[in-house]
């Protein structure tokens, strides 16, 4: 099968500091891509890369295939990457639809056509698991989890086939966190996107994650499917790999 995404020697330098050397992995549609790595790793720098924000200085992004290379973030968008960051640029004030459709407004004549995109709002989110009984609420009323499912369903809708989630869970309390995993575990199951999710979280990772990729110091530490890899592990790896035995050498303890 042909992947979505594949990253091939990509490294990228600002300066005389290497962000990133010689990344290589792949992402599949109807699969989540978990990606791992404490800060400083290069998660961020990476995903820009994909994002259309910076341009690799090596190695080369396919997509479906093919080579891409993404001038500006509008490129991205237009090649279908949709991105959902940690702040999720929302106007909290404004009703749940008009944030739906932010920027990309449906109108009739001069006056926005409200019917239709409330309509369309409560049919994208409910596909996602989310029941919005008044698309006129100011979005700052709904929950942390709801708003990350309306950014994702937006991104769907308008046309993503590479999700990339940033951190979706870290600013969320445990209730709304799991509402996130559950909406994400429904975009696999539409079959047809192929999801990068960045976590800190190795639980996350670890119930959602069909392959994984870890960075350490801007290069892949390991990248494999599930099947192939310790899941035992998975919290070492996220920790640099032998990170962990140097700690346990030093205070004599066995951490897990």
């Amino acid at each position: 099968m042909t992947p979505t995404i594949e990253f091939k020697g990509i490294s990228k330098f600002f300066g005389n500091i290497i962000a990133l050397k010689d990344i290589s992995f792949k992402v599949f549609k109807g699969e989540i891509t978990a990606l791992l790595g404490d800060n400083g790793a290069g998660k961020s720098t990476l995903i820009k890369l994909l994002s259309g924000v910076h341009i690799p200085d090596e190695g080369e992004i396919n997509l479906y295939g093919n080579r891409v290379k993404f001038k500006s973030p509008r490129d991205a968008v237009n090649s279908g990457i949709g991105t959902v960051y940690q702040d999720l640029a929302l106007q909290p004030l404004m009703s749940v639809s008009r944030n739906f459709f932010l920027g990309r407004e449906i109108t009739r004549g001069i006056s926005l056509d409200l019917k239709v995109m409330n309509q369309i709002t409560k049919e994208e989110m409910a596909k996602l698991g989310i029941d919005v009984a008044d698309p006129n609420q100011p979005i700052g009323t709904m929950s942390g989890g709801q708003r990350q499912t309306l950014a994702i369903a937006r991104a769907i809708y308008f046309g993503a086939k590479v999700l990339i989630l940033d951190e979706p869970t870290s600013a969320l309390g445990q209730k709304q966190q799991l509402e996130v995993l559950r909406t994400i575990r429904k975009v696999k199951e539409l079959g047809e996107i192929a999801i990068i999710f960045i976590t800190h979280n190795d639980m996350h990772a670890k119930i959602l994650g069909d392959r994984f990729t870890f960075l350490n110091r801007g290069r892949v530490l390991a990248s494999d499917e599930r099947a192939n890899l310790d899941m035992g592990n998975l919290r070492a790896l996220m920790a640099g790999g032998a990170e962990l035995d140097k700690l346990e050498t030093e205070f004599g303890e066995t951490y897990k």
